[in-house]
């Protein structure tokens, strides 16, 4: 009797120690928290603690893949004041000199942005859409009708049918050279006789540029300043 219960202790310790994978699991589980949280710290949005001034220099922007360098003033959304990548930005410019508009001037009921006044531009990672070059060639002429009223200017205005997506709009283009200039135009808007958007593709970033349809009565000056902004904004 004396000798059986001599061994249980050792018994009791034997049973109470860990076995061979106890440490092998302790540094497993380790591993994973470490790297479960360097993934989060990846991943977690953030922007400078301190916001960015809006006369600091050009930010460099990677949207789509494509570098840009964008005002901090041109920048309509706090949020997205800040360097590196993000899926969009959406910008507005003061017409004709292209210049930032000063953000200090809020709009208000009695002072509303004259919409006459602004270009606004929106750059985004290119979805699955067709480029907008092919979407001219091969979409559009789908739903246009079929009567061409080419302006003494060279500006060409051919309708869109009614009862298609695009219904109550007009296509704008450069008779001579419909590449070098197009624009899709409502017939009306708010404040003005309707809105226009023109559209480019860089790489994998579309870049979306919507001006009033009242700048068509100088329509030459419109894809010079379109130009001129873009190899500003991404001049590689």
């Amino acid at each position: 009797m004396a000798h059986v219960s001599a061994d249980r202790p050792a018994a009791r310790r034997k049973r109470r120690g860990h076995g061979p994978l106890y440490a092998p699991f302790l540094l497993f589980v380790a591993l994973t928290l470490v790297a479960a949280g360097y993934v989060a710290y990846v991943l977690w949005p953030r922007w400078p603690d301190a916001p960015v001034s809006l006369q600091a220099p050009a930010l460099p922007i990677v949207i789509g893949g494509e570098m840009f360098n964008i005002e901090p003033a041109a920048i309509r959304q706090d949020v997205q004041r800040h360097s590196g990548t993000q899926p969009r930005v959406d910008l507005d410019y003061l017409w004709p000199s292209l210049r930032p508009p000063d953000q200090s001037d809020r709009p208000a009921i009695d002072k509303p942005v004259d919409p006459n006044a602004r270009l606004f531009v929106t750059i985004a990672q290119a979805d699955a859409t067709l480029d907008p070059l092919e979407r001219i060639k091969t979409i559009y002429p789908r739903y246009l009708a079929g009567d061409v009223d080419a302006r003494s200017d060279g500006l060409a205005i051919r309708a869109f049918r009614d009862g298609t997506p695009y219904q109550g709009e007009d296509l704008f283009y450069d008779e001579a050279a419909p590449e070098s200039f197009v624009a899709r135009c409502s017939r009306t808007g708010v404040g003005n006789a309707g809105m226009c958007l023109s559209e480019r593709r860089i790489g994998r970033a579309d870049i979306t540029m919507r001006f009033p349809r009242d700048w068509l009565g100088n329509w030459k000056a419109i894809p010079d300043g379109l130009n001129r902004l873009i190899a500003r904004l991404h001049p590689q």
